[in-house]
């Protein structure tokens, strides 16, 4: 999966909490999120007077708020590429559970169909 389609793939999937989502649209889309949030607190920072300690910005929330579904969305997906149910996401509000999120984000996922749907790898 390209970066193009795994971003196209994220905001279609939006809220589908089904079905698997491979590696590559994973990381992509991570990574979209992190550059579009990185230009949101750039524009924020340019525009809003920070020098206040009650100013925020209006870009970087509004950036959080578009990706938060979307993000949960394609973690879940990635969770069933490993055939593991995505309330395995809960395990983000623990240290360890983050750095194993992480381990899981990086293996590749099972070949072949599996109990959440066909291989989203699969040719054809």
């Amino acid at each position: 999966m390209t970066f193009g389609q795994a971003i196209k793939s994220g905001f279609i999937h939006y809220v589908t909490f089904s079905g698997r989502a491979a590696r590559s649209e994973y990381w992509y889309w991570t990574l979209f999120v992190l550059l579009v949030t990185i230009g949101a607190g750039i524009v924020d920072r340019s525009i809003f007077d920070f020098d206040e300690p009650t100013t925020t910005g209006v870009f970087g929330p509004l950036a959080s708020l578009i990706f938060f579904l979307p993000g949960l969305a394609v973690s879940v997906r990635r969770l069933h590429d490993l055939d593991r149910s995505g309330w395995w996401l809960l395990l983000i509000f623990t240290l360890i559970g983050i750095i194993l999120l992480i381990i899981w984000d990086c293996i590749k996922g099972t070949t072949g169909p599996n109990r959440f749907g066909p291989d989203p790898l699969a040719s054809g």
